[in-house]
């Protein structure tokens, strides 16, 4: 029978549940269990797809195609297992379900209800993944935290599943800050003794504390916070700041958090977990033996979750190179043709990164042209991909004007175009080209070089395409098309032929970089930028 965890915070939010979760799954994954994670959401967005970065971070796209929350990035880069849409549920899409059969008459005339109607829901998509016969454990996080308002039929669908499923089959793990008073110079137990009366209250009593700190608890905070809040003393675990958040795992194993959550399951821990791979990638990521400069030009830097997954992609590849990887991140609205060579200088390598809208659009082509000129590794992601098709249109083919149909429907060179089955839609959400496509990749290219085969599957999130109408004339002026969509013969990579390395893709590869996988294109470009740095070409 599956087991099942649910981690909620309290206190304050961004305290790092999703790593929490993800440290434990793996400790688990490592003891030889099979385990998933699912994030439920308290807001009323169907799904992240229509946020602006600054509001909740990047936007991570799933194997299938769902558009979910940056925490699923944290899950698959942790577990290295391909979540989907049943991982990531937000309250706006257990209302838009509910409401659906209401209006089909399915609640037989029945008063629709918080309870037993929208609680049932959440209960049927907590265990959906369970009922799948795949997993032995489903973890699963609560977003917000408890006292908010909106999360309270979450807490409250909890509160129901425990009871239902019995004793042994479920826990709660509930994190918290335990603040420290420099003024007073201690710990204070106070805000965990509120946040756990007020889940007392919702009637869930949490199993496991795992308490934020900044310092260590001592043992007499331990036993008070077991006294006051009914857990066991051994159930009070430190999550002291760490340097990294891949230290999180091997910090919960010391505090034998997993080995809790064993017993109070009634599950076996007689297997050790097996961690010498991840072991072995911390080791190299925290003893590099070079250090590489790489910009990253967007036009969300002032908050780095919006690129969330591609400085994990830098992390996962500099441990592969064995190089400190530093990101530098450059407002791309804040270059212009004068200031470019002083904003990019002393970085190794440039990467242009995803996005919409016209916002920063000529930074990114100064950007661009400079790195292309300068011979400087160039790494395009997506609108990456289409700031360089732009820029050499305009810059090499002469195509005055040439622009993307999304920043100027008049452009007389659309070289980056609307998809014919994209021009009639009008709902913004779950609409783009989005999750898992096949890519071919041309024998002898760059891009082959890196992947070291010829069929390829990357994550997409996007609605403009290459404009296939100019790829003769990109081919004969030296920018190849090096990767092709088999179905569509949509262009999915390019590269430059006379260029160390000048490699862009329609794709997101950053959503696929994991730490048991560092994403190929991303252990280049790191190579290649290091290979710049020590050849002194800058």
């Amino acid at each position: 029978m599956t087991k099942y965890i649910f981690v909620t915070g309290g206190v304050t939010s961004s305290l790092g549940k999703g790593i929490i979760a993800a440290s434990l799954a793996k400790l688990l994954q490592a003891r030889g269990f099979k385990v998933t994670i699912q994030k439920f959401d308290p807001y009323i967005n169907i799904d992240p797809g229509t946020l602006n970065p600054y509001e909740h971070g990047e936007c991570y796209v799933t194997e299938d195609g769902a558009e979910t929350d940056l925490d699923l990035g944290h899950y698959e880069r942790f577990l290295n297992v391909p979540t989907s849409q049943a991982n990531n549920v937000t309250t706006g899409r257990i209302y838009k379900h509910v409401i659906e059969k209401e209006r089909e008459g399915a609640y037989l005339g029945k008063t629709v209800q918080v309870i037993p109607h929208i609680t049932d829901e959440i209960k049927r998509r907590m265990q959906l993944l369970g009922e799948s016969g795949e997993y032995d454990i489903i973890i699963t996080e609560l977003g917000g935290t408890v006292g908010d308002i909106e999360s309270l039929p979450f807490i409250e669908a909890v509160r129901q599943l425990r009871w239902e499923l019995g004793n042994n089959d479920s826990l709660v793990i509930h994190l918290t800050l335990v603040p420290y008073l420099a003024a007073a110079g201690e710990l204070k137990t106070k805000p965990t003794q509120h946040s756990v009366k007020t889940l007392l209250e919702y009637g869930v009593q949490p199993d496991i504390l795992v308490c934020r700190t900044e310092h260590k608890l001592t043992q007499e905070i331990r036993k008070k916070l077991a006294l006051f809040c009914n857990v066991n003393i051994n159930a009070v675990v430190e999550s002291i700041d760490a340097p990294t958040i891949y230290d999180v795992p091997l910090l919960m194993l010391k505090e034998q958090l997993d080995k809790t959550v064993l017993t109070k399951l009634k599950l076996s821990t007689k297997n050790d977990p097996d961690l010498e791979s991840w072991k072995t990638f911390l080791g190299r990521l925290k003893n590099p033996t070079t250090e590489v400069n790489i910009g990253l030009v967007g036009k969300y830097v002032e908050l780095p979750d919006a690129y969330k997954s591609i400085v994990e992609g830098f992390i996962h590849a500099g441990s592969a190179n064995e190089t400190k990887v530093k990101v530098n991140f450059i407002a791309a609205e804040s270059i212009t043709p004068e200031n470019v060579a002083d904003k990019l200088k002393g970085l190794d390598g440039v990467l242009v990164a995803p996005g919409f809208g016209e916002r920063g659009l000529e930074g990114k082509l100064n950007t661009i042209k400079h790195v292309r000129e300068n011979k400087i590794p160039f790494f395009g992601i997506c609108l990456g991909m289409q700031c360089a098709v732009i820029e050499f249109g305009r810059n090499v083919l002469g195509l005055k004007g040439a622009n993307s149909f999304e920043m100027d429907e008049n452009t007389p060179h659309p070289v980056i175009n609307l998809m014919e089955e994209q021009k009639n839609i009008t709902n913004m959400g779950g609409t783009m080209r989005l999750g898992a496509y096949d890519c071919d990749i041309k024998k002898g290219t760059k891009a082959f070089a890196i992947y070291g085969k010829a069929k390829i599957s990357e994550r997409h999130r996007h609605r403009y395409e290459f404009n296939n109408a100019y790829l003769k004339d990109y081919e004969k002026a030296g920018m190849i098309a090096s990767g092709f969509n088999p179905e569509t013969g949509l262009v999915e990579i390019v590269e430059l032929k006379d260029h160390p390395f000048f490699v862009a893709g329609q794709f997101h590869p950053e959503l696929k970089s994991t730490v048991a996988n560092p994403h190929p294109l991303f252990v280049s470009f790191v190579a290649a930028s290091l290979a710049n740095k020590k050849g002194g070409t800058k």
